[in-house]
C-alpha cells in the first residue's frame, strides 16, 4: 500500500490516472507525503490547473482517478525513501529503490495499477523513478504545464510531467494536459551523444546508451558540454534557496513533523546568500547559451539518466541527479526510456530537445522503442 496515500477507486472507465500527492485534487487533502503538512492539510477547494483536462475527461467518463500517490517527502529527494508513509516497492525490480521523488506514480505505472502517473520533476524526479522502475518518463519544458495548485519545491525549476509504460502512454498523458498534442514520424534526426568525463559514468551504462543509438542507425556526433558541472552546482544553490523560502514556515511550525534528512536539506537553504544565488543565476544563463549552441548542429542530445545502475533498497545513494538536474536548470524537456539491463538492473537513455520540443522527443522516442523491439 506504500504506493498510495489516498486510494479513490479500484476500476473505472477510460484511462486510469495516478496523481502525485503534490497536486491538488478537489475535495482531497494534499500531503506532499509529509506528516507536518498532512496534519494540517484541508481538502483542496479546487483542482490544480494541470488537472483541468483530466477533470473534463473524468466527468465525461473517459478517464478515472485511481488515487494520490506517495513520494519522497516534500519532493526533496531522489530515492523515494519516506519515513512517514513508507517507501513504495519497485514492482519490476523489488531489490532496488523506486527512485524519487515521484516514486508512487512510477510504481503505480510499473505495477499496472495506472496507465498514466502524474509526477513532478525539479531535478530529475520524473526521470529518476522512471529509470529505476524500467518505465518511461517525460520532464516537460519549464512553464509548458502550469504548476498552479501544485505544492512547490523550487518554483523556477519545478515542472509537471507524466510517467507511463511506454511512449504511447506518455503521448496519451500529454493529451491529458494539452488536448491538441500530437506526434508524428521523424526521419534523419541528428543526435548529439553527450560525454561527461568528469561525472564518472559506469562504462556498462555508457555502452548500453551507445548500443541504442547504433541499433537506431541515426547520424551521431560527439558533444561535450564543459559547463555541465557548473550547471549542476547552480541548480543545487537555486533549489536550496527556493526550498527554504517555500518550506521554512512548515519547518519552523512543525519541526518534528518533517523527516530528519528533509529537514536538514530545507534548513541548509537559509545559508544561501544573495550573492551565491546571483552567481548561480549567471551560471544558469551561460549554461542555457551553451546548450543553445549545441542544438545548432543536432536535433536531440542523448546520454544516460543515471551514472550507474539503480541502487539497492537498503542503500543511501548520493548524486542520483548528477545527469538530470542540469536540464532543469536549462528548462529543457527530457525523456527517459528503458534501454537495457546490466546485471539484472535497468539502464535508461535520456533524450533532450530544445525548449517546447516534447513532440519531437516523443516522436523520436517511438523510433527508439521500435529499434529496440
Amino acid at each position: 500500500m506504500t504506493t498510495w496515500i489516498t486510494r479513490f477507486a479500484e476500476s473505472g472507465p477510460g484511462i486510469s490516472i495516478a496523481v502525485k500527492d503534490l497536486v491538488d485534487v478537489a475535495g482531497v487533502p494534499t500531503t506532499a507525503a509529509c506528516r507536518a503538512l498532512a496534519d494540517v492539510a484541508k481538502p483542496a477547494e479546487r483542482d490544480a490547473e494541470c488537472m483541468r483536462e483530466i477533470r473534463r475527461r473524468v466527468e465525461a467518463g473517459e478517464a478515472w482517478l485511481v488515487g494520490k500517490t506517495n513520494l519522497h517527502e516534500l519532493a526533496y529527494g531522489t530515492t523515494g525513501i519516506n519515513p512517514w508513509f513508507g517507501t513504495p516497492v519497485n514492482p519490476r525490480y523489488p531489490q532496488l529503490l523506486p527512485g524519487g521523488s515521484s516514486s508512487g506514480s512510477a510504481t503505480a505505472v510499473a505495477a499496472g495499477e495506472a496507465v498514466v502517473g502524474i509526477g513532478s520533476d525539479t531535478g530529475g524526479s520524473v526521470r529518476i523513478p522512471a529509470a529505476c522502475c524500467g518505465i518511461a518518463g517525460l520532464k516537460t519544458t519549464w512553464g509548458r504545464i502550469p504548476t498552479t495548485g501544485v505544492w512547490p519545491l523550487s518554483p523556477s525549476l519545478d515542472t509537471i510531467g507524466p510517467l507511463a509504460a511506454d511512449v504511447a502512454g506518455l503521448t496519451s498523458a500529454m493529451q491529458l494536459f494539452e488536448p491538441g498534442f500530437a506526434t508524428g514520424r521523424v526521419d534523419d534526426v541528428a543526435v548529439g551523444r553527450v560525454r561527461l568525463p568528469g561525472e564518472d559514468v559506469n562504462p556498462a551504462v555508457e555502452a548500453a546508451v551507445d548500443e541504442v543509438l547504433r541499433r537506431l542507425g541515426v547520424a551521431v556526433s560527439e558533444v561535450t558540454l564543459p559547463q555541465w558541472g557548473d550547471a549542476w552546482s547552480a541548480g543545487d544553490v537555486i533549489l536550496s534557496a527556493e526550498a527554504w523560502r517555500v518550506d521554512r514556515e512548515l519547518l519552523q511550525s512543525s519541526p518534528d513533523g518533517i523527516g530528519e534528512l528533509t529537514a536538514s536539506r530545507i534548513a541548509a537553504g537559509e545559508s544561501v546568500t544573495v550573492d551565491a544565488e546571483r552567481a548561480a543565476r549567471k551560471a544558469q544563463l551561460k549554461w542555457q547559451k551553451e546548450l543553445d549552441a549545441a542544438f545548432d548542429d543536432v536535433a536531440v542530445l542523448a546520454l544516460p539518466v543515471l551514472r550507474d545502475v539503480p541502487p539497492e533498497v537498503d542503500s543511501q545513494p548520493v548524486g542520483l541527479n548528477r545527469l538530470t538536474m542540469p536540464l532543469n536548470v536549462a528548462g529543457l524537456p527530457a525523456l527517459s526510456l528503458p534501454a537495457a539491463e546490466v546485471d539484472g538492473r535497468p539502464v535508461a537513455i535520456q533524450l533532450v530537445a530544445p525548449a517546447y520540443g516534447e513532440e519531437l522527443l516523443l516522436s523520436f522516442g517511438a523510433a527508439v522503442e521500435a529499434a529496440l523491439n
